[in-house]
């Protein structure tokens, strides 16, 4: 088991959690996240698998807690990124292309599969995580229907569609035959088209 080198037991626990979600990430680019196992972890983390459920009781609480950092890194990144003023259909193409980055960054299976492996509860606790990104979707789609210059009958069913284009690009950007540039192109002008905006 590695020393305490924090200040604090306190810092030594949030250094591993960090290191621990560091090799999920390294991991998940490597060999996908639904194929990554406890001891695939714990090796990477550089700690014990008994010290790894110290932190995470099971696969799945500790991918819910991976999925909380990249909202959260998502979050940053896409306040971060957006110039000031920025247009509806700017915010939509900044959107697309850091779901589209975050698909190569973090690669995983697809809804139906997530859910088969997780269980639909965890896979639910899972989809509340991720809201926080369909909300700011939402936000874009309401304020360029405000404007008048996107068509929305539906938000929400339309938000839905729009993740489940960014999605179709998910095996594509993975297996390296298109970029995110490339398919942030194609998905922004798909959508705007559909939504009636200027591609």
């Amino acid at each position: 088991m590695p020393r305490i080198s924090a200040a604090t037991i306190g810092e030594h626990r949030a250094q591993t959690r960090d290191r621990i979600l560091g090799a999920v990430s390294r991991l998940s680019r490597e060999q996908g996240i639904d194929a990554i196992s406890m001891t695939d972890v714990a090796g990477e983390a550089g700690i014990t698998r008994t010290a790894l459920y110290n932190y995470y009781p099971d696969k799945a609480a500790l991918l819910l807690a991976f999925t909380e950092q990249v909202t959260r890194y998502f979050i940053d990144s896409y306040e971060r990124e957006l110039p000031e003023g920025a247009s509806p259909a700017d915010r939509l193409r900044v959107f697309v292309r850091l779901q589209l980055a975050g698909l190569v960054a973090h690669p995983h299976p697809g809804p139906a599969d997530l859910s088969a492996a997780l269980g639909p509860d965890a896979y639910q606790r899972l989809a509340e995580h991720v809201a926080p990104m369909q909300r700011i979707l939402v936000e874009i789609l309401e304020a360029g229907s405000a404007r008048g210059d996107f068509q929305v009958p539906d938000v929400d069913a339309t938000a839905r569609m729009v993740l489940a284009v960014i999605g179709a690009e998910r095996v594509p950007l993975i297996s390296g035959q298109v970029s995110v540039e490339t398919a942030g192109e194609l998905v922004s002008g798909f959508v705007l088209r559909a939504l009636g905006g200027h591609a």
